[in-house]
């Protein structure tokens, strides 16, 4: 077993704090990782506090992970020592279904996806811990090659604000020609920004902040609209072909489906914590269609690392000491960072 030094909960009312425990012996597929970066995803704290209804504890958080690879297994092939790697919301799923071998792991067909963390391995036993510690082992087949033209701390987030984003975009063919909404400048809609903007597309930031408006045009948008301005948002209707919806909070869907062209989609990549409400009409009418995405498969991850690399695209971020994370917390929840923190690892040490 491998000794590994983490911060962690043990219940839902804790706060972050340091933890040792044994990650397990390199097997003949699988690679260590020394992690030098870890990105702090919002999840992270709904999972930490419970508030999902499906945490597990002991946690050790966080699914943004690179580093570099200090061990390979004796049957490792993708790899060698000295390589930077990352891993993302996945270690492991059943790999012989059809979504597994079409790779769409996070869609398993046997229910047998196992996240970075708060999950268990396929043994339904042993609990997973994430990158909020200073080594991670991981089969080769859920580790990706990260860059190395990029800066390491701004690619951590691309593993899973960077794929949440890039996968709808790709999905659904957005580019040139595209009038493209972003809901919400966050962690997750300033990449959407970036990449709809690359890949040829028009687009507009909705957001009830005027003050991020700068930013916006900076990151990529042509337009920016403040949803509080009812003039404002009323010269929107019928105006996009697609929003990506970031919003994870309760706000008003049928003022945005208002705004999609006939046969536009409204794609959300934010969990609110309420059901959805909607005027049914709003996707009859004009057939509009509402619809989710999720993270994408490791090869669509590859697969968006790459285009960052050939494209110079990273997060924003603010890179912080994993003492202060509990104050991070906080800070996300007030919309209190651009827009993404991520633990620099060696502070751990």
């Amino acid at each position: 077993m491998i000794p590994t030094k983490s911060y962690a909960v043990h219940s839902a009312t804790d706060a972050l704090a340091p933890w040792d425990f044994e990650r397990r012996d390199v097997k003949p597929h699988d690679v260590l990782i020394e992690i030098l970066y870890c990105g702090v995803c919002h999840s992270d704290i709904h999972q930490v506090r419970g508030e999902w209804g499906n945490s597990m504890y002991p946690m050790v958080p966080g699914h943004e992970i690179v580093g570099k690879i200090t061990q390979v297994g004796e049957h490792v092939k993708k790899f060698k020592v000295g390589d930077l790697a990352g891993i993302g919301c996945m270690v492991d799923s059943c790999r012989e279904c059809g979504q597994c071998k079409s790779g769409y792991e996070q869609f398993c067909e046997k229910g047998q996806t196992v996240f970075t963390y708060n999950s268990r391995e396929r043994d339904g036993k042993t609990l997973t811990f994430g990158g909020y510690s200073n080594q991670i082992v991981c089969d080769e087949a859920f580790v990706v090659k990260v860059p190395a033209n990029l800066p390491l701390e701004k690619v951590a987030p691309l593993l899973c604000a960077g794929i949440t984003t890039y996968s709808p975009i790709k999905q659904w063919g957005i580019g040139k020609g595209h009038k493209v909404a972003v809901l919400g400048l966050g962690g997750l809609g300033h990449m959407a920004v970036k990449f709809a903007a690359s890949m040829g597309a028009e687009v507009t930031m909705l957001s009830t902040s005027p003050s991020k408006e700068a930013d916006a045009r900076k990151l990529g948008a042509t337009h920016f609209v403040n949803t509080k301005e009812r003039d404002q948002v009323r010269a929107q209707r019928n105006k996009f072909d697609f929003i990506i919806d970031t919003v994870s909070a309760p706000h008003n869907y049928d003022m945005y489906l208002n705004m999609l062209k006939t046969r536009g989609a409204m794609i959300c990549v934010g969990i609110p914590p309420e059901p959805i409400s909607l005027n049914g009409f709003l996707l009859l009418g004009q057939n509009r269609i509402l619809t989710g995405s999720s993270i994408g498969g490791i090869p669509e991850t590859q697969e968006m690392l790459d285009y960052c690399g050939e494209h110079n695209i990273t997060s924003d971020v603010e890179v912080i000491d994993i003492k202060d994370v509990n104050e991070a917390y906080e800070r996300v929840l007030k919309s209190d960072v651009k827009y993404r923190f991520v633990i620099d690892m060696a502070t751990l040490k």
